[in-house]
C-alpha cells in the first residue's frame, strides 16, 4: 500500500508540474510510461523533460510511473499512455499475439540480464551450475536463462526469486538473477568483492536480447508519426546530455525519486547511470547506431522465442519497426 500511495502522490505532483508546460501553445501532448518508477535506468527521459529538450522538439511530455502493478506494455495497450518503454522480447510476444505495438526506437543495445554466483560455491564455468539451485525471476526474465541452460545441457533446480538478493547473500541459492546496473551492484555493496563472484552475462553466450525500447500503438503512430519520432529523437538527446553531464543528471533523477518517495542512493544511482551508458552505447561495436533496432538482434530474439514455444509465428519486422530515422539495420 505504501508503494501505491507513493505512486499516486508522484502522479499528482508530476501532473501539476506538467500543467504549466501545457499552458504553452503549439506543443503536442505526449504521455510516456517507463517500466518502473524514477531511477537512473530512465535518466534520459527525466533529463529530456527537465532540461526542456522535449519542449524544444515541440512536445509537452507527461511521464507517468510504471511498476509491478502497472506494467508499461499493458498501460500502452489500454491506451492510457502514448509511448512506453518495453523489453524487446515482451514486444515481440505481444505483436505475435496481434497486439499492434510498434518499435520507434531501441534504446538499450546490449542485454544486462545475468546470473551471479559465488566462486566459493565452486562455480566458475556454466557447467559448474549443473545440479545447482538457481534463483530466477518470472515471465520474460526466464527466457534467456532457460535458453542458456538448454545450450549447456544443464539440469538445475529453479527457485523463484523476489526483487531482493537476500536469499543469494544467505546462500539459499547457488546463483541469482540480476541486472548489471542494479542487483549486481547491490551484491557488491553487501560486502562481496567482484573477484569473489562469477558473472554469466547472457549476451556473452549468444543470447543478447536488447531490453528497453520505445513502443507506440499502431493507431497512435498513424495519427501523428512526427510527434512519436520527435519523442524518440528528443529522448536520445536526453540520454546524451545525461551521459555528458552525469552529476547534473544524478541531481535531476534523485530529485524525482524523492518526489515519488522512492528510496534514493546517489552511489547506487551513479553506478546505474554508468552501466546504462555501457548498454546504450556499447563500446567496440561500431555497427550499432544509437537508438536503433538491428535486424540481427530482432531475428535472434524472435528465433529464440519461437524455439521455446513462446510465439507461434515471427512478426514481420517491417510492421514491427517504424523507421523514424532509419531505426533498423
Amino acid at each position: 500500500m505504501r508503494y501505491v500511495r507513493s505512486l499516486f502522490l508522484f502522479l499528482i505532483i508530476f501532473s501539476a508540474i506538467a500543467c504549466d508546460v501545457r499552458a504553452e501553445t503549439g506543443l503536442k501532448t505526449i504521455s510516456f510510461i517507463p517500466q518502473w518508477g524514477p531511477q537512473a535506468q530512465f535518466s534520459g527521459y527525466y533529463v529530456a523533460y527537465d532540461k526542456g529538450i522535449y519542449k524544444k522538439h515541440g512536445l509537452d511530455v507527461r511521464i507517468t510511473q510504471g511498476g509491478a502493478y502497472r506494467p508499461s506494455s499493458e498501460i500502452l495497450e489500454k491506451g492510457e499512455a502514448d509511448i512506453a518503454s518495453i523489453w524487446l522480447s515482451t514486444a515481440i510476444q505481444k505483436r505475435s499475439r496481434k497486439v499492434k505495438l510498434v518499435n520507434i526506437g531501441q534504446i538499450v543495445q546490449r542485454s544486462s540480464l545475468m546470473l551471479i554466483a559465488k566462486k566459493s560455491r565452486g562455480i566458475k564455468t556454466p557447467e559448474d551450475l549443473n545440479g545447482k539451485k538457481i534463483g530466477l525471476w518470472g515471465a520474460d526474465f526466464r527466457i534467456q536463462p532457460e535458453a542458456f541452460f538448454k545450450r549447456h545441457n544443464l539440469k538445475v533446480t529453479v527457485i523463484p526469486q523476489s526483487y531482493s538478493v537476500n536469499l543469494f547473500l544467505r546462500d539459499g541459492v547457488d546463483a541469482a538473477s540480476g541486472m548489471w546496473y542494479n542487483e549486481y551492484h547491490t551484491i557488491l555493496n553487501s560486502g562481496i568483492n567482484a573477484d569473489e563472484l562469477t558473472s554469466f552475462f547472457y549476451s556473452d553466450y549468444g543470447l543478447n536480447f536488447p531490453e528497453d525500447g520505445l513502443y507506440v500503438m499502431e493507431d497512435g503512430l498513424k495519427r501523428d508519426p512526427e510527434a512519436m519520432c520527435a519523442f524518440a529523437k528528443a529522448s536520445m538527446e536526453g540520454w546524451k546530455y545525461a551521459f555528458d553531464h552525469p552529476e547534473e543528471a544524478l541531481d535531476i533523477i534523485l530529485r524525482y525519486m524523492v518526489t515519488a518517495n522512492v528510496p534514493a542512493n546517489r552511489i547506487h544511482q551513479k553506478w546505474m547511470l554508468e552501466r546504462m551508458k555501457d548498454i546504450i552505447y556499447p563500446s567496440g561495436e561500431d555497427s550499432r547506431v544509437p537508438g536503433t533496432l538491428r535486424k540481427e538482434d530482432y531475428d535472434r530474439v524472435s528465433k529464440e522465442l519461437k524455439e521455446q514455444g513462446l510465439i507461434r509465428d515471427i512478426p514481420d519486422i517491417n510492421t514491427f519497426v517504424f523507421r523514424c530515422a532509419g531505426n533498423v539495420q
